[in-house]
């Protein structure tokens, strides 16, 4: 009863919609891009290639909560809160500064011979990277999809301070409706909160051979 009291009074199913369309969109940003990203500073050559490519790991040791407020801001600014864009959109820039690494170190596995022998057959870099190491990087982009989903899946801070429409809640966020300042629905709760818990669960324990894969071999070469 508890499951389908969750389900029927408290708009529930919205809020697994909208923690869906955000994970969607933010695979795909990060896919991509991080993807792009990591094979210009893994295998082209430009110059200050080395320099921005500690620019951008560099991003990681700043600590989330200082970056917090001013991107609020920004995006405050932009008339952007209470939509799904500040939730998307910024992975559809690089997609972080991890998966990139996390991406170029896979991309430094592959054996410069490929890319020079497709060179001479009159390939050009772009068709190079989508069909030579794209294909090569599929346990790499499995270790980074899992990764991104489960990011997006837990959010909590970030989504609860752009997000103020009871409509467009993503699921932990949804899960804060069963309590109030009054009473809280621990039965309704506990059950929301098993049903959000399983999809983690699988996705880990299905493709748990691709993320270790994954791991191991983005680690074989710095």
């Amino acid at each position: 009863e508890n499951y389908v009291d969750a389900l029927t009074y408290k708009p529930f199913h919205l809020y697994l919609r909208n923690s869906m369309i955000i994970i969607l969109l933010n695979e795909i940003g990060t896919l991509g891009t991080a993807s792009l990203c990591a094979y210009g500073f893994a295998r082209m050559r430009f110059p200050g290639r080395d320099f921005w490519f500690a620019v951008v790991i560099g991003t990681m040791i700043m600590p989330y909560v200082v970056l917090i407020v001013p991107t609020f801001i920004l995006f405050s600014r932009l008339g952007w809160i209470d939509t799904f864009l500040p939730l998307t959109v910024p992975q559809f820039f690089g997609g972080g500064a991890f998966y990139i690494f996390l991406l170029r170190q896979f991309f430094r596995t592959i054996p410069e011979e490929l890319s020079d022998a497709a060179r001479i057959d009159g390939s050009h870099e772009v068709r190079t990277f989508f069909q030579i190491a794209l294909p090569l990087a599929k346990p790499a982009l499995s270790t980074l999809a899992i990764l991104s989903f489960m990011g997006s899946w837990d959010g909590y801070v970030w989504p609860l301070m752009v997000i103020n429409d009871r409509n467009m809640m993503t699921l932990p966020l949804g899960l804060t409706v069963f309590r109030s300042s009054y009473i809280t629905y621990w039965n309704e709760l506990m059950a929301m909160a098993l049903i959000g818990v399983i999809p983690t669960f699988t996705i880990f324990f299905i493709f748990q051979r691709q993320f270790v894969e994954g791991v191991a071999i983005t680690g074989l070469k710095g």
